[in-house]
């Protein structure tokens, strides 16, 4: 994340906590103290109501993180609108599973449902300003750092497409210094302005603020005297490598004795610590999904013997951690068929090889239900990148880079790329960049995320 996006999402985080505690009190105000909604008798005090504020601000915020509203990068208006929509029904659906717990009968749902409709407006209408205030401010130059370029590369380009795309970050690309450039060559209003020997000449007498080294490969043998004059001149220097495709966007910088060592991939479940961490949630949240899910899955074992004739698990070889083979269980949604066509078919829509009452678990997910086990047995986690059949890694392995990076991480029940609607048959490329995702940024906080949004969003498209 730069650091115009942490800005924004600080600022965002302050507003939303006054916009949140402001429609709650308009909520209150119109329901309480005009006939708006209806004639009402205020059964509950008014601090009672204000004190509700404690566990309904900090939920929401919370619900805001989980659905993407304080993301790495900006998104685009309409999905921001629609996390939004999301996290706030959300809400209101935890707020009133509260209200039944408690008992608390006095208190208004129809207020809460003003609180809802206002939030959701307002914080729409905030954003909006935030955005627009901010894309004006870089426009008109206030604020903005002025950003050289040093080199013409892929880098460069990605650079600069960046920074054009979101103003509101606060940077403006003034121009490029390169020896193989002509000069006045422009990618998106950016100009070739001279050779990279003008370095030393322009940063004394220039009211540039930053130098991003944007070389090509070939061209690093400067690196180290360009760096040196960035520093004799005390500009603010980053350097974007022009193999940013082949590395990590979090590499792990290791110091060896004062010889920094950069890991092409940062896996944070490599650490012990984490790794036991993620292993306790596992077996917590898997016994605890076995006892919930055992009425469904009864009735799962009843609709399976009495739909078809065969086994009542499934169990279907899958690859797993460091490559290591293990047997995934499920209850059987399709009829027996010859064990080494299965190997090597995908599950198509309308495929004529699944039960109804097999269209209906895999519709619903509940087919999935018996690798609670494998979670408890420690074959796979709750979270992680899907498992796939030998079949198809040997044959992934070859067509799609990066794909082995998947198995230095458990496979999951759900993962990233699954909560993003990419699950059945959709494109295998996508699913590895999620995946990717996924494993160099863990947290058990992303691991909550993936699995609220599992329950809630319920993504089903493509689960034939």
């Amino acid at each position: 994340m730069n650091d115009g996006q942490k800005f924004l999402n600080r600022l965002l985080l302050v507003l939303d906590i006054a916009v949140l505690i402001a429609a709650y009190y308009l909520a209150w105000l119109i329901k309480f103290r005009t006939d708006i909604l209806g004639r009402s008798v205020l059964t509950l005090s008014f601090r009672t109501y204000m004190t509700w504020l404690i566990f309904i601000v900090p939920l929401f915020i919370f619900l805001y993180y989980l659905f993407g509203l304080y993301p790495d990068k900006l998104t685009r208006r309409k999905y921001e609108l629609f996390n939004l929509l999301k996290a706030d029904l959300a809400g209101f659906l935890i707020v009133l599973v509260v209200l039944f717990i408690i008992k608390e009968v006095h208190y208004s749902r129809i207020m809460f449902v003003a609180f809802i409709f206002l939030d959701l407006v307002l914080e729409t209408l905030v954003r909006n300003i935030v955005r627009n205030y901010m894309r004006k401010r870089a426009r008109e130059g206030i604020n903005t750092r002025k950003v050289l370029l040093v080199g013409y590369s892929n880098s460069a380009e990605a650079y600069i497409d960046r920074l054009v795309a979101f103003p509101e970050w606060g940077y403006k690309p003034i121009g490029i210094l390169d020896d193989n450039m002509e000069e006045g060559t422009e990618y998106k209003g950016v100009k070739v302005l001279g050779r990279i020997e003008n370095l030393a000449y322009m940063l004394p007498d220039s009211d540039i603020e930053e130098v991003a080294i944007t070389l090509d490969l070939e061209q690093y043998f400067r690196l180290k005297s360009i760096v040196m004059v960035c520093e004799k001149s005390g500009v603010h220097t980053k350097f974007i490598p022009d193999y940013y495709n082949i590395i990590s966007t979090k590499p792990y910088t290791e110091d060896m004795q004062g010889l920094p060592v950069i890991h092409i991939r940062y896996v944070p479940l490599n650490n012990g610590f984490r790794a036991a961490l993620k292993r306790l949630e596992d077996i917590i949240g898997s016994v605890i999904g076995i006892i919930l899910s055992s009425p469904i899955m009864l009735v799962a074992v009843i609709g399976v013997k009495t739909s078809s004739k065969g086994p009542l698990i499934f169990k279907q070889t899958r690859v797993g951690l460091q490559e290591k083979l293990f047997e995934m269980y499920k209850f059987r949604s399709m009829i027996v068929q010859d064990e080494k066509e299965e190997k090597k078919a995908w599950t198509v829509e309308n495929d004529p090889r699944v039960t109804k009452f097999g269209h209906f678990m895999r519709r619903t997910n509940i087919d999935e239900l018996p690798q609670l086990f494998n979670v408890l047995k420690g074959d796979m986690s709750l979270v992680g990148p899907r498992p796939e059949r030998p079949y198809f890694v040997d044959k992934f392995r070859e067509e799609i880079p990066r794909y082995m990076i998947k198995h230095q991480v458990r496979p999951g029940m759900t993962g990233w790329a699954q909560v993003n609607g990419l699950r059945g048959d959709t494109s295998i490329e996508d699913r590895i960049e999620y995946d990717l995702y996924y494993i160099e940024n863990w947290t058990l906080g992303l691991d909550m995320k993936i699995l609220f949004q599992t329950v809630f969003k319920r993504s089903n498209e493509n689960a034939y």
